[in-house]
């Protein structure tokens, strides 16, 4: 939850921006500064969306319940077992260069992307985005509970700070030490986990997922500070665990929100400038604007529960999934964008990435949709006090929960360890995690954490080694 000032911008405020960064007090100098400093709020060179164009034989997006529906009835009146294509968001691809190069980048985006059959359980029902009356997305829980000036105020000014984050870089480097990635060393081996998935975890909500022949990033930030200014805002203790001119090749990357500690320009520029149009970009519906006008050409924007894939590897389907957050960059954006987590399901892994979220009932309908899943990121950190943090980030018993609702095998504990975000000390989360999955009897092995740029390999066989 971001550290709000309200009206009340100061250079205190600016330095205590925190976890979710929405900068609800920027002053009109700092609005200034991004539309003229960032080249994702410059204005500068109008870009142009181009809808995909659709081959004769393909069907019109749909939203997902009505394919599900159709494919009840279809299966009920003895139908045919081929496979019909889901809802699959807007595509769009921005041309530049010559136009060899925009004929190849057209046909790969319009290769089939038909995705395997899936077993949906048609018959319950899902929660859909809702939008207020002015157009922003809301939360449709009773477990939602928007923040006010007055409970952003008593946190800042009447709640302790437990954190107590060492200044010691020897202290920190003993406590959450931060290992050079295995890719680093051994590049030959990333991607080969042949049946099974690895996952890496790269610092708060980033995580390398390697999983049926497909390598995918979550909320990459690369970047020293979450926020809009370079200089201020909330630095990370500790630093990324590698660049992203080392990272192995990335087929894709899922953004679960735009808070600056998930959505981070300075990588995104990085990324696109090493991958280019190769590299998809799944984000929610609203941001598909901010994504072009960082110079990405391949995005994709869903609503909750629809779903697309990446050329060439049609056999693992991306759907966005809800969450309880919000969405938040200048003075004037107040979700304006949805939020949500990311199920990836393929033919021999299924994976979740829960973003950034509070608790609520929508992990059930996932978990019943989707589950169970091989492998869960969950947030545990960034949840003190829970009066004021509980409607926006799980504390480690509620991700537990979450972890049982969405029917994991193994879950992935992240979010904690890398930015001083909110009052619970910081190496609290693992410690809370461990004497929750107790509370439930739970194998604790079962949902585990990361040192920053450690791998854990699920079901990966040795050959794949080799």
């Amino acid at each position: 939850m971001v550290r709000h000032r309200g009206d009340i911008w100061s250079s205190i405020a600016v330095l205590r921006l925190s976890i979710d960064t929405s900068v609800v007090g920027v002053c009109g100098k700092v609005l200034k500064y991004l539309q003229t400093s960032s080249r994702c709020f410059s204005g500068t060179a109008c870009v142009k969306k181009i809808n995909m164009e659709k081959e004769e034989t393909e069907e019109s997006p749909r939203s997902l319940l009505g394919e599900m529906e159709e494919q009840v009835k279809e299966e009920q009146a003895g139908g045919s077992s081929s496979s019909t294509e889901p809802a699959r968001g807007e595509e769009v691809v921005k041309k530049r260069g010559s136009s060899t190069q925009d004929s190849r980048r057209s046909s790969s985006s319009r290769s089939s992307r038909k995705s395997f059959r899936l077993d949906y359980r048609l018959e319950e029902d899902v929660t859909k985005s809702k939008r207020d009356k002015h157009g922003r997305f809301v939360n449709p829980w009773p477990t939602w509970n928007a923040p006010t000036l007055y409970n952003v105020l008593k946190w800042q000014f009447t709640e302790k700070d437990h954190s107590k984050v060492p200044s010691s870089k020897e202290v920190l480097d003993r406590e959450l030490p931060v290992q050079e990635p295995y890719f680093i060393q051994n590049p030959q081996l990333a991607g080969k986990t042949g049946a099974g998935m690895r996952a890496t975890w790269l610092g708060h909500a980033t995580v390398l997922v390697e999983m049926d022949d497909l390598t995918f990033l979550t909320d990459p930030v690369f970047s020293q500070r979450a926020s809009p200014l370079h200089f201020m805002g909330p630095k990370r203790f500790r630093g990324p665990p590698c660049s992203v001119a080392q990272l192995p090749k990335i087929d894709a990357v899922v953004i679960s929100h735009t808070h600056y500690d998930h959505l981070d320009s300075g990588s995104v520029a990085s990324l696109n400038e090493r991958f280019g149009s190769e590299l998809r970009w799944f984000v929610p519906q609203g941001l598909m604007d901010w994504m072009q006008k960082c110079g990405c050409e391949n995005v994709i924007e869903l609503d909750w529960w629809e779903e697309n894939c990446v050329p060439g590897h049609d056999e693992v389907t991306f759907v966005l999934t809800p969450a309880q957050h919000w969405c938040k960059r200048t003075p004037t954006d107040d979700n304006r964008v949805l939020w949500g987590s990311w199920s990836v399901l393929g033919p021999g892994n299924r994976f979740f990435f829960a973003g950034d979220t509070g608790y609520c009932s929508a992990f059930e309908q996932i978990g019943k949709r989707f589950g169970p899943f091989d492998l869960a990121a969950i947030p545990i950190g960034a949840y003190e006090p829970r009066w004021f943090m509980k409607s926006q980030h799980v504390d480690p018993e509620e991700a537990v929960r979450i972890h049982i609702d969405v029917q994991a095998k193994c879950s992935l504990g992240i979010h904690w360890g890398t930015f001083a975000l909110a009052y619970e000390f910081y190496l609290d989360p693992p410690v809370k995690l461990k004497e929750a999955m107790d509370r439930y009897g739970l194998n604790q092995d079962k949902f585990f954490v990361l040192k920053h740029g450690e791998s854990k390999d699920l079901n990966v066989e040795e050959d794949a080694f080799e």
